[in-house]
C-alpha cells in the first residue's frame, strides 16, 4: 500500500535534514544542546559592566583520571596541543583542529616523569623530565612537533627536579627551573638552579656542552654577592655545605629582554638570571602584603560565627601575607617591561619538618604565642584567625619569644612588579570579592569536592596559573584559580591600575566528585559531569593561532584530568559597524537571557543587577556583529608573546568585581561561540536551505494533489 506523503511529513523530514546538517536558525545552531565532553550545563560567567571580552567553553579532551595530575602544563603548535600528563609520566599529543572535539592522537614518553613542556616557533619541542629519584639530576628531552608522532631528537642532563621549562622569545635558549626539592623525609636537600641551554638553529637536539648552570653559590656566606635580608632561608640543613643554594628552589621562569626571572616561591623572592652568561645576577625579595590595609582583606575562617555572614572578607591589623608567587610572566607597556606574579603561597612539609600552623595552635607544641601587645591578640578565635594557617618562622619579635605579627601563605592575588622588584600594583582582595559574588554558595570551595569555605583558612582561591594575551589592542592577564576553579581576566592597559574584565568557570558545583566517586556506577561519567577542576596551566592563543579564528585559551586541569579550550570573544571587535540587524551573542550567551535595561552598562553590554551574584551567569552582548553572531572576527590581532598582569592595591574592595553581565540561564550553546563562518559555509547553507524549501514545496503540492484525488 502506498501512503501518500503529507505536507506535515515532508516538513518534518526537512527539519530533520536541517538538524542533521547543522543549518542555523536564528543565530543558534540547531541541536546545539547536545552535550560536549566535560562541558557543564550552566558554566559560571561574571563580568564587569562594559567589559570588552568574554570567555566560553569550546571543547575538552578527557583522560577520565580524577585527582591524578593527568593534565597540567600545556603547549600548542599549530592544531596540536601538548599536555603534561604526570599521572602517566607522559606528554599527551592532542589534535585540536576541531576545538569542540579534541582527540588524543599520540603521546611522548621519556625516562622519568614529565613536568613541563614548551615549543619553539619552528617546532622544536622541549620537555622537562624529573628523575625517578627526584633528588637526582633530571633531563630535558627534545622532540619534533612538526611530526604528529613527535619524534624524539635527544636529551641533555640538567639539575634536580626540573619543574618548568620555557623557550626564550628569540628561540636561542631554553631555560629550566630546577627546583631541587628535598627528599620526602628531608634526609637530603639538593641545590636549586636554573639551566640555560643554547639551542641550535635547526630542529635538532643540543648537546650536553650546550647546557650551562646558573647556581646560587655566590650568595653563600663569604661569596661575592650579598643575599638580601628579606629573602627567606629556613628549615633543616641535612648537608653541611651550600645551605643557601640548597634552600632556594626555582619554580617558574619568564623572559624579558636579555634577562630571565625565576620565582623562588618558598623564599618569597625572584632570581634575576643573565641569559648570555648563565649567571644569577641578583635576588629580589618581595616583602609582605598588609592585610590590614583597606582593600587587602581576606576571609580567614571556614567557621564563621553563627550570626555572621558566610562571606566575611575582613582586614586585620597585624596580619601580613608572603606573596610566594608560583607562575610569573611579563608584558610591556609604554616601552617598559613589567613582571606579573600569581601569588599562590606554599608551605614545606617534608618528614618531621612543617613550617605551617593554625593561629589557634600558637603557644603550644613548642611554638611561640602571639605577643600580648599584638593587635591580633583578641582575634585568635575560630571565627576570626584561629583556623588560618600561618608561617611559623616569620612574624616573631626580636627576642623570638612571641609573634608580634602573623604572616599567611600567599597573598590571594596577582601582582605587577618592575623588573627590579618594586611593587606596581596588587589585586588586593578582588579574587575573593568576585568569586563571592559569582559563586556565593560555594565561596572558597576546594577543587576535589564542592564545599563552602573549604579553603578560607588556607589560601582562598589559590591563584596559580597565569598567562598574558592581547585581544584586539588590549593586553589581558588570565589568572587560574586552582581551588574554586575558573579563569579571571584583567585589563592591563594601565599597569598601576589593572581592571577586572570577566570570570569564567566551567564547573558544576552540584557534583562533588571526591564525595561521590567511590559509589558511582560510572566514575568517568561522574567526573565528566563536574567539568573542569583545578586549572594548573594556561596557554593563550591569538586569533591567528586559534583554530576558531578568535582568541582562545588552552587549560590543563590537574584534578579533572581535562585539557579544555575556551573561547575569548572580542566584544569590541566591530562595535556599531556591523550589520544593523545582527547581534553578537558572546560566548554562548542565551538568546533569551535578556539584559536588564536598568543595569546602566555600556554599549550593548547590559548587566542584570539581580543575576550578578548567582552562579551560572553569562554576558549577553549586542556588539553589532554580523548575522553569524560571532563576537570576535577571525581577523582580530592578538600578540601571544606578551605576558603580564596587574592590579591596584589601593582600589576599593570589590570595585571592579561588583557588577556582572546578565545571563540568568546558560544557553544550549554554552560551550562557546560557534566556529567562524566562511564563504563555503554560506554556500552550503544556501543549498541546504534551498533543498529544505523545495521539499516543503513538494510536500505542499503533494498535499493538495492528494486532496484533489479524494
Amino acid at each position: 500500500m502506498t501512503i501518500p506523503l503529507s505536507a506535515k511529513t515532508l516538513t518534518a523530514s526537512a527539519a530533520a535534514l536541517v538538524l542533521a546538517t547543522g543549518f542555523t536558525v536564528g543565530g543558534a545552531t540547531a541541536g546545539a544542546s547536545t552535550a560536549h565532553a566535560a562541558q557543564v550545563d550552566d558554566p559560571i560567567s561574571s563580568s564587569a559592566s562594559g567589559e570588552q571580552i568574554e570567555m566560553g567553553f569550546l571543547g575538552s579532551y578527557e583522560t577520565g583520571q580524577f585527582d591524578e595530575s593527568a593534565a597540567e602544563v600545556t603547549a600548542v603548535y599549530g592544531d596540536l596541543v601538548f599536555t603534561v600528563n604526570a599521572q602517566a609520566a607522559t606528554v599527551d599529543v592532542i589534535d585540536a583542529s576541531d576545538p569542540k572535539d579534541p582527540k588524543k592522537i599520540s603521546e611522548i614518553t621519556g625516562t622519568g616523569v614529565a613536568n613541563s613542556v614548551a615549543i619553539r616557533e619552528d617546532g622544536l619541542g622541549v620537555i622537562a623530565l624529573e628523575n625517578e629519584d627526584k633528588t637526582q639530576p633530571g633531563t630535558v628531552m627534545f622532540f619534533d612537533a612538526n611530526d604528529p608522532e613527535a619524534d624524539i631528537l635527544g636529551e641533555v642532563p640538567v639539575g634536580s627536579l626540573p619543574d618548568m621549562v620555557t623557550v626564550a622569545p628569540d628561540g636561542a635558549h631554553a631555560l629550566v627551573a630546577n627546583e631541587g626539592e628535598p627528599a620526602d623525609d628531608f634526609s637530603t636537600d639538593p641545590e636549586g638552579s636554573v639551566s640555560v641551554i643554547d639551542l641550535p638553529a635547526e630542529v635538532v637536539a643540543p648537546s650536553e656542552s650546550d647546557v650551562h648552570t646558573a647556581d646560587f653559590h655566590e650568595f653563600e656566606d663569604g661569596g661575592a654577592k650579598t643575599l638580601p635580608e628579606d629573602v627567606r632561608i629556613f628549615g633543616p640543613t641535612p648537608e653541611d655545605d651550600l645551605p643557601i643554594s640548597r634552600n632556594l628552589e626555582p619554580e617558574y621562569i619568564t623572559v624579558a629582554g636579555s634577562k630571565a626571572y625565576a620565582t623562588l616561591q618558598e623564599a618569597n623572592a625572584i632570581a634575576v638570571v643573565d641569559i648570555a652568561t648563565a649567571e644569577v645576577e641578583k635576588i629580589l625579595p618581595l616583602g609582605l602584603k598588609d592585610h590590614g590595609q583597606a582593600g587587602n582583606g581576606l576571609d580567614a575562617s571556614d567557621r564563621d560565627p553563627e550570626d555572621a555572614p558566610t562571606v566575611n572578607i575582613t582586614e586585620y591589623e597585624g596580619l601580613k601575607g608572603a606573596y610566594m608567587p608560583d607562575t610569573i610572566s611579563t608584558f610591556t607597556s609604554g616601552g617598559t617591561d613589567y613582571l606579573v606574579t600569581a601569588n599562590e603561597g606554599d608551605s614545606r612539609e617534608w618528614g618531621d619538618f612543617v613550617d605551617a600552623a593554625r593561629v589557634k595552635d600558637l603557644g603550644e607544641d613548642g611554638l611561640a604565642p602571639v605577643c600580648e601587645s599584638s593587635p591580633l591578640k583578641d582575634k585568635l578565635g575560630d571565627e576570626d584567625l584561629g583556623r588560618l594557617n600561618v608561617i611559623t618562622d616569620m612574624g616573631l619579635n626580636e627576642a623570638g619569644d612571641c609573634y608580634e605579627e602573623l604572616v599567611a601563605f600567599g597573598a590571594r592575588s596577582f601582582s605587577v612588579w618592575t623588573t627590579d622588584g618594586k611593587l606596581v600594583a596588587d589585586s588586593g582582595d578582588e579574587f575573593e570579592q568576585l568569586t563571592a559574588e559569582a559563586v556565593p554558595e560555594f565561596f572558597n570551595s576546594n577543587h576535589s569536592e564542592s564545599n563552602l569555605e573549604g579553603r578560607s583558612d588556607d589560601k582562598g582561591t589559590e591563584p596559580e596559573a597565569l598567562t598574558i594575551g592581547e585581544v584586539g589592542e588590549t593586553t589581558y592577564a588570565f589568572v587560574g584559580f586552582e581551588r574554586i576553579g575558573g579563569i579571571a581576566a584583567f585589563d592591563l592597559s594601565e599597569p598601576s591600575a589593572p581592571k577586572f574584565a570577566t570570570y569564567f568557570n566551567n564547573r558544576d558545583f552540584s557534583v562533588s566528585v571526591e564525595d561521590e566517586i567511590e559509589d558511582a556506577s560510572d566514575p568517568a561519567a561522574l567526573l565528566s559531569s563536574a567539568g573542569d577542576l583545578g586549572p594548573e596551566g594556561i596557554t593563550f592563543l591569538s586569533a591567528d593561532e586559534s583554530p576558531t579564528g578568535e582568541a582562545a585559551l588552552v587549560v590543563g586541569n590537574e584534578v579533572s584530568g581535562t585539557t579544555s579550550l575556551y573561547s575569548v570573544a572580542d566584544l569590541a571587535n566591530g562595535g556599531d559597524d556591523g550589520d544593523e540587524n545582527g547581534e553578537a551573542e558572546a560566548s554562548g550567551a542565551d538568546d533569551n537571557a535578556g539584559a536588564d535595561e536598568d543595569a546602566g552598562t555600556d554599549e550593548g553590554v547590559e548587566a542584570d543587577e539581580d543575576a550578578g551574584a548567582g552562579a551560572g551567569t553569562e554576558a549577553d552582548s549586542e556588539a553589532g556583529a554580523n548575522d553569524n553572531a560571532q563576537a570576535d572576527s577571525a581577523g582580530s590581532d592578538s600578540n601571544s608573546g606578551a605576558e603580564g598582569a596587574q592590579s591596584d592595591s589601593d582600589s576599593e574592595a570589590g570595585s571592579n568585581a561588583g557588577s556582572t553581565a546578565d545571563n540568568p540561564e546558560a544557553s544550549s550553546d554554552a560551550d562557546g561561540d560557534p566556529l567562524p563562518r566562511t564563504g563555503a559555509d554560506l554556500g552550503q547553507y544556501l543549498i541546504l536551505g534551498g533543498i529544505a524549501v523545495a521539499l516543503i514545496a513538494i510536500g505542499t503540492a503533494a498535499f493538495f494533489f492528494t486532496r484533489r484525488r479524494r
